[in-house]
């Protein structure tokens, strides 16, 4: 696990850099919130079914998903999940159960009861897991999909990572309810708040409500409380609404990452020579990722309009015709 959080670390770090020097159009990082990523894939198994936000790629990272995956799918290669029709940082897997990211937010939270409730109609030992920032709790899908998730009574764990800030918005000008926990148990599910930055504890509670949705066939709400270091995006500049000592104070002595290595080297299982090498090792593997998909072509005209329908319909046919046309003229 602390191996998996660090190698999500150095991840974002230089996939960030390259957003910076023009390599990558986009990126968004999951700084501060490691615990929450990498302690619920560890909890979770590879059935239960991943409706993520956008700040969950150490589920996939879990489960398997290379470094020269999430690469190809930043920089738009042909080798990517999503062939480039797809922009940075929505990374989907239908091989690990992780649904594709969407923009929209909250949009994942009534497909998740839906997916819920298609397990239990199975009566499959699984679950679907959907996780949301505190910002989707202003959203009406939140507000249905926790009244859906209820009535049908789906095996669904909501997991909201309330990290301080919706972007520029502070829970403080979001809502007045004590939190989001309460919000669950208004609609009549069980929810439980836990110490996002702690990586054993994010653990403990999210093994035990899969086992409840599962056991129960009923939905889990889970609060996990945290701080979003980073920027929101690399099209954010969270220093104009929030001060550089109130980050810098998270990043370092709220880290989670640096509270759970502290564990691990308290038991005897981590050294400093392990730490020096593991970042090293990571940050090789990512830079040559990086500089095989700089060279790597990206994909054809034809998987513009492939793969969505399972026969093309004619209006797309149309729009291929006319698009390759423009192309031969220009």
């Amino acid at each position: 696990m602390y191996r998996s959080m660090v190698t999500l670390q150095i991840m974002d770090t230089i996939f960030y850099e390259a957003q910076r020097q023009g390599r990558i159009s986009f990126y968004l990082t999951s700084m501060g919130e490691e615990a929450i990523n990498i302690a619920t894939a560890a909890a979770l198994t590879s059935d239960d079914v991943v409706l993520p936000q956008y700040r969950e790629p150490g589920i996939l990272l879990w489960r398997g998903f290379t470094l020269e995956q999430f690469t190809a799918q930043l920089f738009g290669t042909k080798d990517g999940n999503d062939k480039g029709r797809q922009m940075p940082i929505h990374y989907g897997s239908n091989q690990l159960n992780y649904f594709t990211v969407s923009s929209p937010i909250a949009t994942q939270l009534p497909q998740a009861v839906g997916v819920a409730y298609s397990l239990k109609m199975d009566n499959k030992e699984a679950c679907a897991v959907a996780f949301m920032g505190d910002g989707c709790t202003s959203e009406g899908d939140f507000h249905a999909g926790m009244n859906f998730a209820a009535v049908l009574e789906a095996p669904v764990i909501f997991i909201c990572r309330n990290n301080g800030w919706a972007i520029s918005t502070p829970i403080s000008e979001q809502f007045r309810s004590d939190g989001v926990v309460v919000k669950g148990q208004a609609y009549g599910i069980r929810s439980i708040r836990v110490d996002g930055n702690d990586t054993l504890a994010v653990y403990s509670a999210i093994r035990t409500a899969r086992e409840m949705a599962i056991r129960e066939q009923k939905p889990i709400l889970v609060e996990a409380l945290t701080y979003r270091v980073g920027h929101h995006s690399t099209s954010d500049d969270s220093t104009k609404y929030r001060s550089s000592n109130e980050i810098e104070h998270w990043r370092t002595a709220r880290n989670p990452t640096t509270r759970f290595r502290k564990w691990v080297q308290t038991n005897g299982w981590w050294r400093d020579e392990d730490e020096t090498e593991l970042r090293e090792s990571i940050r090789k593997h990512v830079l040559n990722a990086i500089q095989v998909a700089d060279k790597t072509e990206k994909p054809s005209l034809e998987e513009l309009f492939t793969e969505v329908y399972d026969r093309v319909p004619p209006n797309l046919r149309e729009q291929e015709k006319s698009l390759r046309e423009t192309v031969k003229r220009h």
